[in-house]
């Protein structure tokens, strides 16, 4: 649909154009320079003037010359004239088109409406030539030659209709300064090539050069054209990614009566956004109209960041005042001087000395040709134009262009034997040969990506002031693919900071301390209020707004940045307290067995039997049980361990408890409530009731710890909640209401036990253990409640220690207040282990109660 517009738009205005231009195309001859006669001819579109007019039709525009004379674009101009000559006179670095010589026709493009009338021009002459060609070997009499590529226009603007028309024909057009990246869409510029960066790669420069220092708070400018509002979309579009704000976006217009209070309330805007860091995406034309308004408000001390188009030229640095406005770091095409250039500008300056200011050798130039506004070569030669670095990196380009034209014409017309063996060309020939060149010209390598794109990067300048004196200085250097920055940041002079030349800072909020987050404070993500991550989370420098929490696993102390990991409390099977703890139960469990050999084997002297007999034995073997219980607090806790670690205790202790309760029960009935319940005692006695009792006792606290495993099982867990920092491996349930009924079933059993062993304390020495077994339960009620108290407060390594030594330290209390008497006597004092020992004891306990 595009083409078809700019094909229907192209008649209507061919058919404007003057009739009369069919004859005066070519009144600039030879010798003036602006036309040259060849076998094939290059089209160049230059702007050889500065105008401002403001077009209110086409074709009734006024000519370019009565503009300012431009002296970038003249340096341009010759600079097509010089690559043409090299190349027909064979005298570059690669002998091209033998036998061939290049023609050119030459426009002067002083604004967009002539770069449409001169793109415009040359499709009439593909139609009023179908054969597109010229015969090899003869130049073309006639006048108007037929254009097989264009070099041009300087602008993205000027380029935008000019592509899409030639498009349409496929004709190649090579751009020296378009860089916009809208130029690189091949459906609609299918013709279009450049050998200026896209601004797709200055946008990445320039925010890599405001990521190397920090610069997050800038205003962002533009010219109102397509160079710069598409620059700034650009930029706008992929600073976020970079944490990069902008605090002020801007447009610059084009300087006219009216907008001249727009301009000022844009420097306004600037001062009052109160940003170090100014990038100007303009054209410079544009932008020498707005600077004075910067100076005119006094904005100092800040940094400019600028484009190609601008950063290089002398057109800005030259405006009074300039040199105020702070450091400017920017942009430029890479410079590169080729040989021969400025010898071929100077023998032009020398040959339009001779012409006596003649102002046109054929005669004055009819006004009723506005296409090619031919203005006299020599009359601009004599104005004597100096040639900086800037006007060289573009005539490089343009040079480029040429020679790239040159080798695909070359390769179109087969001249690689020495001769071209082809006659005739058609543009869309050259532009398919065009999209596989690949040459190296001084030392740089020219080609073009699948979008029409040069692989070339970018210098990075700043500029240097002695004073009102300016001058370049290179920095660095960026190259965009791999996207690489390399600066050296000791070459900036920045602007005057008291005694110091340090980097300007430009953001908004400073940075936030280690571990703390960013509170937004408004629609820009570089303006914030700082808070501390509060323990347990950390700040992700992903995601700086968030404090993260920790994983379960893991703690964070206050304003941290990171997860730690927690410190594990167990009682490991190495560690110091452990081994001692363990010497500890080898020693319990060896004074149980030999207790228990000594008993079984001394099982019928009346010591033994006084102690209960064969009930010695299984309390000997539950307090054994009750210290081997002890091993489950060892290591890591295991499904096993933790069903068996309180049960198999309570168990035990259980045990031991109803046995020493229905021994006491025996003594104190046989003592005093025998003669007083003697039917009851000597029935209970003989159906077994003391076995009887210890079972049912026993039963009873099975059934009791067997319903509380199988209801709410305890299973290995992971206290995260009791320390911050560190993380508790344990069993669950350990203070569960089961454990809690278990507790009072063994409270109810030692309260037994105590009563019946305090009511036989005045007995016989031999049978009264009031105050060994008071001791015992003493201990272990003290031991297990000091135990209770301590888990409560801690559960750290020494917490779990402290519990096995509660359940050894209950095991010896009861060993000792209990069996180490008789152990005593049967070992040391055999004497008072008889059957005669016992009855005196007997018969003086009976005549002291007489």
């Amino acid at each position: 649909v595009l083409m078809f517009v700019f094909l229907s738009v192209s008649w209507l205005l061919l058919l404007l154009l003057p009739q009369a231009a069919d004859g005066e195309l070519d009144h600039s001859s030879q010798g003036q320079g602006m036309q040259l006669q060849g076998d094939f001819s290059l089209a160049g579109f230059f702007p050889l003037h500065y105008t401002d007019q403001q077009s209110t039709g086409l074709p009734a525009l006024a000519p370019c010359r009565e503009g300012v004379a431009n002296q970038h674009g003249f340096h341009m101009m010759q600079a097509m004239r010089f690559a043409v000559e090299e190349i027909n006179n064979g005298s570059g670095e690669q002998p091209l088109l033998p036998g061939v010589k290049l023609g050119y026709q030459l426009y002067d493009v002083c604004s967009e409406p002539y770069s449409v009338l001169a793109a415009l021009d040359l499709v009439k002459q593909h139609h009023q030539n179908p054969a597109l060609s010229a015969s090899h070997g003869e130049i073309n009499s006639s006048k108007t030659q037929t254009t097989l590529a264009v070099i041009g226009p300087d602008s993205s603007s000027r380029t935008f209709a000019p592509a899409a028309l030639l498009g349409a024909y496929f004709i190649p057009q090579i751009s020296y300064e378009a860089s916009n990246e809208q130029l690189s869409n091949k459906f609609t510029y299918p013709s279009f090539f450049r050998t200026i960066p896209s601004d797709k790669n200055q946008v990445a420069a320039i925010i890599q050069v405001l990521v190397r220092f920090n610069w997050t708070w800038i205003a962002l400018l533009g010219s109102d054209n397509a160079y710069g509002l598409q620059g700034m979309e650009g930029l706008a579009k992929h600073a976020p990614n970079y944490g990069i704000c902008i605090a002020y976006q801007g447009t610059i217009p084009a300087y006219r009566a009216d907008t001249v209070q727009v301009m000022r309330n844009v420097a306004d805007q600037v001062l009052k956004a109160q940003v170090g860091v100014i990038v100007v995406f303009s054209s410079r034309t544009k932008l020498k109209k707005f600077l004075p308004f910067i100076i005119e408000r006094n904005i100092t001390n800040k940094v400019w960041i600028g484009t190609e188009d601008w950063s290089a030229s002398s057109l800005i640095s030259g405006i009074p005042g300039v040199h105020t406005i702070g450091t400017v770091i920017g942009v430029a095409v890479k410079y590169v001087a080729f040989s021969g250039f400025e010898e071929f500008e100077r023998r032009v300056l020398e040959a339009s000395m001779q012409q006596h200011n003649q102002e046109d050798s054929d005669g004055p130039v009819d006004e009723g040709n506005i296409c090619l506004q031919s203005s006299d070569l020599y009359s601009l030669a004599r104005m004597n134009f100096s040639l900086e670095e800037y006007d060289i990196t573009s005539s490089f380009n343009v040079y480029k262009a040429v020679y790239a034209v040159a080798h695909a014409l070359h390769r179109t017309l087969g001249c690689d034997s020495g001769g071209c063996s082809k006659t005739h060309v058609h543009p869309w020939e050259l532009l398919h040969q065009l999209k596989q060149v690949r040459f190296s010209l001084e030392n740089s390598s020219v080609y073009f990506d699948v979008n029409g794109n040069p692989p070339t990067g970018y210098d990075i300048i700043t500029w240097i002031w002695r004073g009102t004196d300016w001058s370049m200085r290179i920095i660095g250097s960026f190259t965009p693919d791999p996207v690489s920055l390399m600066v050296d940041a000791d070459q900036i002079e920045w602007f005057n900071r008291g005694e110091l030349r340090e980097v300007p800072l430009s953001i908004c909020s400073p940075p936030c301390p280690k571990g703390h987050r960013k509170l937004l404070t408004g629609q820009h993500t570089c303006c914030f209020d700082c808070l501390a991550c509060p323990a347990a989370t950390f700040l992700n420098k992903s995601e700086p707004t968030l404090c993260q929490a920790c994983l379960p696993e893991q703690w964070a102390p206050p304003r941290s940045e990171e997860c730690l990991n927690r410190t594990v409390f167990l009682l490991a099977w190495d560690a110091p307290i452990s081994i001692a703890l363990l010497f500890f139960l080898a020693s319990c469990l060896l004074m149980t067995s030999s207790s228990a050999v000594i008993f079984l084997l001394n099982l019928n002297t009346p010591v033994a039997k006084s102690a209960g007999g064969r009930t010695c034995l299984l309390m000997l073997a539950a307090l054994t049980a009750a210290a081997l219980s002890s091993l489950c607090h060892f290591g890591e806790p295991s499904p096993l361990a933790c069903i068996l670690k309180q049960p198999l205790f309570i168990l035990s202790v259980s045990v031991v408890l109803a046995c020493v309760t229905v021994r006491s029960l025996q003594v104190v009935c046989i003592f005093k409530f025998a003669s007083k319940l003697p039917p009851a005692y000597d029935r209970w006695a003989k159906k077994h009731g003391p076995e009887v009792t210890i079972f049912l006792v026993s039963f009873i606290i099975l059934v009791i710890s067997v319903l509380r495993v199988a209801l709410n099982p305890p299973r290995p867990s992971q206290d995260l909640n009791f320390y911050p920092d560190s993380m508790v491996l344990e069993c669950s349930h350990t203070l569960s209401a089961g454990a809690g009924v278990e507790l009072g079933f063994v409270s109810l059993l030692s309260v037994l036990c105590f009563s019946f062993s305090y009511m036989g304390k005045d007995l016989p020495a031999n049978y009264n253990e009031a105050k060994c077994v008071t001791f015992s339960l003493m201990v272990y009620m003290m031991s297990w409640m000091s135990c209770f108290t301590l888990y409560l407060i801690s559960r750290d390594q020494f917490t779990m220690a402290a519990y096995v030594f509660a359940t050894l330290f209950s095991v010896l209390a009861f060993f000792a207040g209990y069996f180490l008497p008789k152990i005593y006597i049967i070992v040391l004092k055999p004497q008072m282990n008889t059957t005669a020992h016992f009855q005196n004891c007997i018969q003086m306990y009976t005549m002291t109660k007489q």
